[in-house]
């Protein structure tokens, strides 16, 4: 059976498909390793994947400094070079990059061994490192209706985002009941993700008072190192106590989303993939300066379809309260949104992935290798 490394570190937006792409392979007979930063944030997940076989990799993000290329050229080699030690002691057969600094050094590397290289573009902005390993590539898999210039229809294929197998929608008594929170209360949740938590943290402080005086409990994922967790009881209609919690991280998403009446969120690939997969109305938040305006681009394409609303964050003190009660107290309106999120839910998408990686390399024709040769990036 042929062995896969996935490359896949440095966020969990890109961390998080490759655990579920991996599952789905080794459920095949596929044996995979996941390649991922020596960040502390791939660190914490892959403990809790003791079943998976991880490899810290070098590497350094592409900042536009002197300092920032030097370290980033810096990591690229090492990359490379550890990834063409690694494949030719495991005997690696195929290579699937999720985007990043993490994907460039073992694409490159694939590449110089004839190894099949697979890529997945999670945003409706393809990022650098996709656009400029496209070309290497045997399979690229896009967002739903997009395409990258330059490439064959041939090499690309639409498909969603690869959510883990233990990521699923629960009924929401049962959400309630491993949150804490009664049957009874309406729940707002926001989450800032790994980004830009400040604004929405600040959002949530600032409007406590008026949230509780509505009767609205929040549950407010502030983003690790962020903000310490605690709980504020304050008095909502009629004296009844109104609940607010903040932690800092949660490895129990499904349940928060799963719970909620509404979320508010940041416009993530993986944060959307998730909303839709638990049914959540949303109003979605983009951050502002994440790369090529993906956020944007993702938060849009979701309200294009009815299945969310967006506020831009320069409208946030502006209208985000009020468009909070207008959805929290229109039922109607939340059963519309959840109508449409299920139709927008494209289903298993690792059972798509695995199908077609695995078709692909059992009609790939032999490559010659010729290792050792560190490719022109420029």
């Amino acid at each position: 059976m042929k062995n896969v490394v996935i490359a896949c570190g440095g966020t969990g937006g890109h961390l998080t498909p490759g655990i579920a792409l991996a599952q789905g392979l080794e459920e095949r007979g596929y044996p995979c390793w996941l390649f991922i930063s020596r960040k502390a944030v791939d660190s914490r997940l892959a403990e809790k994947y003791p079943d998976l076989s991880f490899e810290r990799a070098p590497g350094a993000p592409l900042l536009k400094s002197p300092l920032g290329l030097a370290r980033f050229g810096k990591g690229l080699v090492a990359s490379y070079f550890h990834s063409l030690r690694f494949y030719r002691r495991m005997g690696v057969d195929a290579m699937m990059g999720f985007g990043g600094f993490t994907s460039v050094g073992p694409v490159l590397a694939a590449r110089s061994r004839g190894i099949p290289v697979f890529l997945h573009e999670a945003n409706r902005a393809v990022g650098r490192a996709v656009r400029f390993l496209g070309k290497r590539a045997d399979r690229v898999y896009l967002p739903e209706g997009m395409r990258l210039p330059g490439l064959s229809h041939k090499v690309t294929k639409n498909m969603g985002y690869p959510l883990r197998r233990d990521f699923r929608r629960l009924p929401r008594e049962r959400a309630r009941r491993i949150l804490g929170v009664g049957a009874d209360e309406r729940l707002l949740v926001v989450i800032g993700g790994s980004q830009g938590a400040s604004a929405l943290n600040r959002w949530v402080k600032n409007n406590l008072e008026a949230l509780a005086s509505d009767g609205i409990g929040v549950y407010s994922i502030t983003g690790m190192g962020r903000e310490s967790s605690g709980v504020v009881e304050l008095a909502g209609p009629g004296g009844k106590p109104v609940t607010t919690r903040f932690v800092p991280f949660t490895d129990q998403m499904n349940a928060v989303l799963s719970g909620a009446d509404l979320v508010i969120s940041r416009a993530g690939a993986g944060a959307l993939s998730e909303i839709v997969r638990c049914r959540a109305p949303s109003i979605l938040v983009p951050y502002p300066y994440a790369a090529d305006g993906h956020q944007t681009l993702n938060a849009s394409f979701l309200e294009q379809k009815g299945a969310a609303i967006v506020c831009p964050e320069e409208e946030v003190e502006r209208n985000l309260l009020e468009e909070t009660r207008e959805v929290m107290f229109n039922e109607e309106f939340r059963g519309i949104l959840r109508r449409n999120l299920t139709a927008a839910d494209p289903g298993d998408v690792v059972a798509e992935i695995v199908a077609d990686l695995t078709n692909q390399l059992k009609e790939a024709p032999a490559h010659e290798s010729v290792s050792g040769v560190l490719p022109v990036t420029g």
